[in-house]
């Protein structure tokens, strides 16, 4: 029997886990209960509120990491901007903390079992580190902090990655869940529930199969002297900004305000030769910036961060004597403020 454990959380988006749920049950209808579907969370059986109104809906079971089959993770429901508790980050980084990504982490390491995600349900495993260098798609609002976490972003409605089968939107739970069918219980069974739903299933499925699009053109000559022209600009500015980059040397404490907590940071700056090169420290782990780049007294650099979640962060700072403020921001994220203070 083939066994569909759909996993829920608080702040669950209601149509990523019910789509896919009723599409599931008329397959098993319609293969005389070959399939069963069952309602789960990381935690255990108890009752379960949905993002946006609040519906409770009852998890009956454990989320299993090695019971052959289908996981599918919905994304979540609520607010779109801001950094409060009912955020979609907010929702989606406390679903993270429950256990949930090192269960279908674990789950992923078998080749029987299939993860399968709705629209911030991809999210939710790639902030947790799961998706690094898998194709993948989302919500197009998320598009960019999918790339952020190291996923591969993929601009499909439904993408399959082997082991791994993402959907984008809200709506394309249907997509993903009579995608699913066809691949494992045959086409007629799908089109059998598409019939009864008067849906039928949208656009192509992107696998990573077949012939590349030719769509990448190749650099003319002028293109080369450009990217040229633009190094010299950035080499010429650099040795005039040697007083302005030293502001930034020193030790700093700093303490950057996510949606899913504080981040207490140490910054260690210096400058040699007019070339400004930084490292950040957090806990146990230092990580040195990336591509760190002076222009009108704002300090900017990339960092790769993996606690509390795994992203790349876009860092942009000011110095006023021994204060340092900006903020660090990851796609649809909201920018995180961060302060701090020179230390020596």
């Amino acid at each position: 029997m083939l066994t569909v454990q759909i996993v829920l959380f608080d702040g669950f988006d209601l149509m990523d886990a019910i789509a896919p749920y009723e599409v599931f049950c008329a397959a098993s209808t319609y293969t005389d209960k070959s399939l069963k579907v069952e309602l789960v969370t990381a935690e255990g059986p108890r009752p379960v509120t949905s993002g946006v109104n609040g519906l409770t809906i009852e998890a009956i079971d454990t989320l299993d990491p090695e019971r052959e089959g289908i996981i599918l993770v919905p994304g979540a429901a609520g607010d779109v901007e801001g950094d409060g508790p009912d955020s979609i980050p907010a929702i989606l980084g406390k679903a993270m903390n429950t256990g949930l990504t090192t269960k279908v982490k674990a789950a992923l390491e078998h080749k029987d079992i299939v993860i399968a995600t709705v629209c911030g349900g991809s999210l939710l495993l790639a902030m947790g580190g799961v998706l690094e260098g898998r194709h993948a798609v989302t919500h197009h609002l998320g598009m960019d902090l999918l790339g952020a976490t190291g996923a591969i972003p993929v601009p499909a409605r439904v993408v399959d990655d082997g082991n791994l089968v993402t959907g984008g939107g809200v709506t394309s739970g249907l997509d993903v869940a009579l995608y699913l069918v066809e691949r494992e219980l045959g086409p007629r069974i799908a089109h059998e529930i598409e019939q009864l739903f008067e849906y039928e299933r949208r656009g192509t499925v992107w696998r990573a199969k077949g012939m590349v699009p030719s769509t990448h053109k190749s650099l003319t000559d002028n293109e080369p002297s450009i990217v040229m022209n633009q190094t010299t600009v950035i080499s010429d500015i650099l040795p005039n900004e040697k007083t302005q980059t030293s502001v930034f040397d020193g030790n700093w404490d700093t303490t950057i305000a996510t949606p899913v907590g504080k981040l207490e940071v140490k910054l260690y700056i210096t400058t040699s030769s007019n070339v400004i090169q930084g490292t950040a420290t957090q806990g146990d782990e230092t990580i040195p910036f990336v591509n760190p780049v002076l222009c009108d007294n704002k300090l900017t650099w990339s960092l790769p961060i993996t606690k509390p979640m795994r992203l790349n962060l876009k860092f942009e700072v000011a110095v006023d004597g021994d204060q340092m403020s900006g903020f660090a921001k990851a796609g649809l994220l909201p920018a995180s403020k961060l302060t701090g203070k020179r230390i020596n």
